[in-house]
């Protein structure tokens, strides 16, 4: 198969969360990542934009009633970078997971700014 889109992981933020859940369920992250990369068009089940946020997305990961999220964002078309993590306990999406998600995605566009400006 080919890919459509790039993963990148800003920082260790997605990666610390990771890493913390067990083997099965990262095999079920790992298998929605890989959807994402191959995928022309993401299903909704999986992947959503975050009303209200210019351009946060959370990829929606669920195993055996448990329900995670990672928030991210497109850059550059076709490269989706990877935020935060965190397991979902309520109806709606904690208000401080989405602010941490947002405060990373501003701090990876600096840093980038940055880099061009070197």
């Amino acid at each position: 198969m080919n890919k459509v889109r790039k993963i990148l992981y800003f920082k260790n933020y997605f990666l610390d969360f990771f890493n913390s859940q067990t083997a099965k369920v990262k095999e079920k992250i790992e298998f929605v990542l890989f959807l994402v990369t191959v995928a022309e068009r993401i299903p909704q089940k999986f992947f959503e934009h975050i009303t209200g946020t210019n351009g946060l997305y959370e990829i929606r990961v669920e195993f055996q009633g448990n329900i995670y999220r990672v928030f991210c964002c497109f850059d550059e078309g076709n490269l989706v970078v990877l935020f935060n993590g965190f397991q979902k306990k309520t109806q709606k999406t904690p208000p401080e997971e989405i602010k941490k998600a947002i405060e990373i995605k501003e701090a990876y566009f600096q840093e980038k700014l940055k880099k061009r400006k070197k």
